[in-house]
């Protein structure tokens, strides 16, 4: 629900933007109009303590997504790839947001397959290993067919990632129309459309089954190319939350 309550949210973020020194540099780069970002400083600055600390190792606006959260480094992602919004300083800083969450345990890992499968992973898999990759959505893993011992890769999405980001793009919404309304300015950056992009983007991550058939499909359509092949997905150990193709192509896998 898109209202009031993701006032809290919002002041943490403010107050995280702050306590790293990414408030600045954010403002600087969405050309915020002076009063606008005096505004905002003296919102967020008394609420600093709310703020989480980062990575202090990082730079600002990287360190403040980071600690902010799975949407957060999403969306920072995103923007990495427009330098026409946000300018080519905070866009290369954010092109660093790659793969900066730790992995959850091979435990939770297994728990969540199985739960999504309905079998135990040791009734699928010879061998499963601990995370190879973690990302802001999901990690892969390594494993071996039982029933083939084929080599394959297993990705699964993150314990709560849909409702962590689902959270997240509300308050995004709310915030957005508050500058929309604060700072008429603002408008030819079209903030609502950019988190409605946002949010069409990270759905379709959400669901692993559209991946899977988007890789399958193109499979199909380049399968008489010589010299070019795409791994395939092996379906009947695939869901909403997992996916299972063949080892040799998980890197096309993972996304942020």
């Amino acid at each position: 629900m898109r209202g009031p309550h993701n006032i809290l949210r919002l002041i943490r973020t403010g107050a995280t933007l702050e306590r790293t020194g990414a408030m600045g540099l954010i403002m600087e780069a969405f050309e915020a109009p002076p009063l606008v970002r005096a505004t905002m400083r003296a919102l967020a600055w008394p609420f600093q303590w709310l703020g989480y600390r980062g990575d202090e190792t990082t730079p600002s606006a990287v360190r403040a997504l980071t600690a902010l959260g799975p949407a957060y480094i999403k969306f920072g992602q995103i923007l990495s790839t427009r330098p026409d919004l946000v300018g080519e300083e905070l866009a290369a800083q954010l092109r660093v947001l790659q793969d900066k969450l730790p992995p959850f345990s091979v435990e939770t890992a297994k728990a969540a397959i199985a739960a999504e499968l309905g079998r135990p992973v040791d009734a699928m898999f010879d061998e499963f290993s601990p995370p190879v990759a973690a990302a802001s959505i999901a990690q892969v893993h390594k494993a071996r067919l039982r029933e083939t011992g084929e080599t394959v890769a297993v990705k699964v999405l993150r314990p709560g990632i849909e409702r962590a980001f689902r959270r997240d793009i509300d308050a995004f919404y709310f915030a957005a129309r508050m500058v929309e309304l604060l700072a008429p300015g603002a408008r030819r950056l079209r903030p609502t459309d950019v988190i409605a992009h946002f949010e069409g983007v990270v759905t379709g991550e959400l669901d692993l089954r559209l991946e899977a058939a988007s890789a399958s499909e193109f499979g199909a359509n380049t399968r008489g190319d010589e010299g070019f092949r795409l791994p395939s997905v092996h379906w009947h150990l695939s869901s909403r939350r997992v996916m299972t193709m063949e080892w040799w192509g998980w890197r096309c896998s993972l996304n942020g």
